[in-house]
């Protein structure tokens, strides 16, 4: 199950179709305190995919806490590919994306439906 967080409803959507196509199973949040709420009230994904630049909290400080409730592989999804604040650690996508790109992402993670 693939933990899914962007402030952009747009891109959620299509980046959730995406997933839903190549097989797996999508929860939304539109937030980093909305994806906190749903893993701790019992929600385990085995993937969190997330936007880096959103209100209130960045992808990687949402990366960082999720991972300190429950270690999982972490997608960083940005339109800006070069931001200094994401952590160089964290594998990372560059929006926009298509199909073929977020495979070979997954695949580098060692992600599979």
């Amino acid at each position: 199950m693939v933990l899914l967080v962007d402030d952009e409803d747009l891109i959620r959507t299509t980046t959730a179709d995406m997933l839903t196509e190549m097989g797996y199973r999508v929860i939304e949040a539109n937030c980093g305190a909305a994806a906190l709420r749903l893993v701790d009230e019992s929600l385990t994904p085995d993937l969190l995919m997330t936007d880096h630049l959103m209100p209130g909290m960045t992808g990687t400080e949402l990366a960082r806490a999720l991972c300190a409730r429950q270690p999982m592989p972490v997608l960083i999804i940005s339109g800006y590919a070069d931001s200094d604040s994401i952590d160089p650690d964290l594998a990372r996508l560059t929006k926009p994306f298509r199909q073929g790109d977020l495979t070979q992402a997954l695949a580098r993670i060692g992600i599979g439906p």
